[in-house]
């Protein structure tokens, strides 16, 4: 089936209510919210069956792009646990805050920056107009202790971002893979957050994954650097995305900016929600490791090999969030078809073949023909080795294809009595629903030059 000028390319669909995507990752288990059959804990969600392998493979496409492909970053993975003086050195302990407002009259909470201008000036509830009393601040540092006799237990924190073990493993990463400046530390890693108000599905948690890159230069070379993975990280989400006109890149105002940064941009995504941030750039200067310096009292200023020169580093800080990625990811690929038959429309996610969570579909056309069903199975049990494959012989062809839409794979394998004949498999590709004859033999080859990253 191909195109007409009638039917909407997937650029030209509305955008998504988030209450779609929430229904269909219950649904086809995405996403479950955590303890459920308790009633649930908000902002803290637990992921499915599908949702595992999505999240897997954003990670690993994010780890391949990020560290396998460049020679001069290196990975770690560091523990959501550390010393307390670390969230002191960091400033978190201080300044990591929401300042919230109440409704005197229909009790919403609200954070004093996500307010219109006016309804703070005025101190007016935004939903029912009435009275907001005065501002508290909340820290959103999850508290724990480490140690079991009561009174001998030190408090600590989760962590509030996972960036921090990239400043505490600096100098042993350093060291021990003996990289020179300019190189860079990955991680991908959980974070917590005391969020007063989640909500928004994925999008504010209190439980999330983040993933962060810091590039250690000297303070000559800061703005090349600055430069480079700016427009890296913009065109990586670009590439991923079938709406690129719902993605941009936004310089921070001067009173957004924190004090130590000189430029700051964020790669924002269009939702119904508005424009919101997916990944923050950020020019840190040597702001982390002279803060550790200092409260730890161990020297990690850099000496060139040779100039001999001795500095604190400047860093180059990407951060992003693997659910956010989900979330985007899933409102961005979401499409209801219309029927041109008048009957239910054709839900579709356009993902990635490479980000997928089921590569490929292998149906036998009939489950009752031992012949078809047999071949068919032979054929999932092969290529189930190399990608994540579904075997389904329940209800009708056009309603397993559906199905397989609605998750978003990309590839369905039609087992057919012609294959019996001939040795050959239907192939139907998800987002056009053209169909091809290839012989089995090739069928492996052809699969994983499209969905895997090249």
């Amino acid at each position: 089936m191909t195109q007409t000028e009638d039917k909407p390319t997937v650029q030209d669909t509305p955008l998504v209510p988030i209450e779609k995507i929430v229904s269909l990752c219950k649904r086809r288990g995405f996403v479950y919210p955590n303890s459920e059959i308790y009633g649930g804990v908000a902002g803290i969600y637990d992921f499915g069956p599908l949702g595992v392998e999505l999240r897997n493979n954003i990670r690993r496409y994010w780890w391949w792009s990020m560290v396998q492909t460049h020679d001069n970053v290196v990975g770690i993975e560091g523990a959501t646990i550390t010393h307390p003086r670390v969230w002191e050195a960091s400033g978190h302990v201080e300044n990591f805050v929401d300042r919230l407002v109440d409704c005197k009259k229909c009790k919403r909470r609200f954070r004093i920056d996500h307010l219109p201008p006016e309804n703070w000036e005025n101190r007016q509830c935004p939903v029912c107009g009435g009275e907001l009393t005065e501002p508290r601040t909340f820290n959103l540092l999850m508290e724990t202790y480490l140690g079991v006799v009561e009174g001998e237990r030190m408090k600590t924190y989760l962590r509030g971002e996972a960036c921090q073990n990239i400043y505490l493993d600096y100098d042993n990463v350093l060291k021990s893979s003996r990289m020179q400046i300019p190189f860079g530390i990955c991680q991908i890693g959980k974070a917590y957050r005391n969020e007063v108000t989640p909500g928004n599905f994925l999008f504010r948690q209190r439980e999330f994954e983040q993933w962060d890159l810091q590039f250690f230069v000297h303070p000559s070379e800061m703005q090349r650097w600055f430069d480079y993975w700016k427009q890296f990280r913009f065109e990586w989400y670009t590439n991923l995305i079938n709406h690129k006109d719902r993605i941009r890149l936004r310089a921070h105002a001067s009173d957004e900016l924190a004090h130590y940064a000189k430029q700051a941009f964020d790669v924002e995504y269009q939702t119904v929600l508005g424009w919101q941030e997916w990944e923050g750039v950020h020019w840190r200067q040597d702001w982390d490791l002279s803060r550790h310096s200092q409260y730890s009292g161990q020297d990690l200023s850099y000496t060139d090999p040779i100039t001999k020169e001795r500095y604190i580093p400047w860093i180059v800080e990407t951060s992003g969030g693997v659910d956010r990625t989900f979330l985007y990811l899933l409102l961005d690929a979401y499409e209801e078809e219309p029927d041109p038959a008048g009957k239910e429309p054709r839900t579709v996610l356009h993902l990635h073949p490479m980000l997928a969570p089921v590569k490929v579909a292998v149906l036998p056309l009939q489950k009752n023909k031992e012949e078809l069903v047999t071949t068919a199975r032979d054929i999932h049990k092969k290529l189930q080795r190399l990608m994540v494959s579904q075997y389904d012989d329940v209800a009708a062809i056009g309603r397993r294809y559906r199905r397989q839409d609605e998750i978003g794979t990309p590839y369905c394998v039609t087992v057919d009595f012609q294959t019996l004949e001939d040795q050959t498999v239907t192939v139907r590709e998800r987002d056009s629903m053209a169909q091809i004859r290839l012989p089995i033999a090739e069928l492996t080859m052809y699969l994983l030059e499209r969905v895997t990253w090249q």
